[in-house]
């Protein structure tokens, strides 16, 4: 048998935890468990907290700064972030040999600026500034994924050539885009296009993967086999507005 703890040591759980277990009742023994299961539980909370805490002041910072580079205009006054709708599309990253066919596809060089509207992590707009030098601008209405492309423009060192807009691409001024890149639905390419044949000026190219525009025809279609499968690449350039 064990002997009990110093007088005035606290070991943190009930004494007769000192003895041998054996001799535990069975009630001692489920107040142990059941203070263990609250340890662990309270550890998973605290981690996921920091976890949110991260991301939220990340989009923070973003918001503060109104984007991070500097492109065709005036830096944006810090406001507060808008309660925004749940994302309307399934965030799929576009694989990597898509990506590059997308750049490739619309003649991507250092005097563009590429907006991927519903950039997921960023890997679009990130590959655009790291491999062919343009600037850019993720969009996406998930904070989450804003967060999450940020962080990927840090590592990539390109975080100085793009701007992060969390909000809903439906509001977002295209204005000075010079490529904008999609992967999103049918019925959002369609909702999407009126706003795109308005607002993008003459020459802006739009490439689309996977998804068409209805009975605007394609100035050029390309097909990329990536994770298994065949993937449709579109091509249009705005001609007039």
């Amino acid at each position: 048998m064990g002997r009990p703890p110093p007088e005035g040591v606290d070991v943190g759980y009930p004494l007769a935890s000192w003895w041998h277990p054996q001799i535990l009742s069975w009630k001692e023994r489920y107040l142990m468990r059941r203070e263990q299961g609250v340890i662990g539980e309270c550890a998973r909370v605290r981690g996921n907290l920091r976890a949110a805490a991260r991301h939220v002041a990340i989009l923070l910072a973003i918001v503060a700064a109104g984007g991070v580079a500097d492109i065709g205009g005036a830096q944006q006054s810090p406001v507060a972030p808008p309660v925004l709708r749940a994302p309307e599309v399934r965030y799929e990253p576009t694989p990597m040999e898509v990506v590059h066919a997308m750049l490739r596809l619309a003649k991507v060089n250092a005097s563009d600026v590429v907006y991927d509207l519903g950039c997921g992590d960023g890997r679009i707009v990130i590959t655009a500034a790291r491999e062919f030098g343009a600037r850019g601008v993720c969009v996406d209405i998930d904070p989450l994924r804003i967060t999450e492309s940020w962080e990927n423009a840090r590592q990539a060192n390109v975080i100085d050539r793009i701007r992060f807009l969390n909000e809903d691409l439906f509001v977002t001024d295209v204005g000075d885009a010079t490529v904008v890149t999609l992967f999103l639905s049918p019925e959002m390419n369609l909702a999407v296009r009126p706003k795109l044949q308005r607002e993008l000026k003459r020459g802006t190219r739009i490439v689309s993967h996977w998804h068409h525009m209805g009975d605007w025809k394609p100035q050029k279609t390309v097909r990329v086999r990536a994770e298994g499968r065949e993937s449709p690449i579109y091509l249009w350039t705005i001609l007039e507005r």
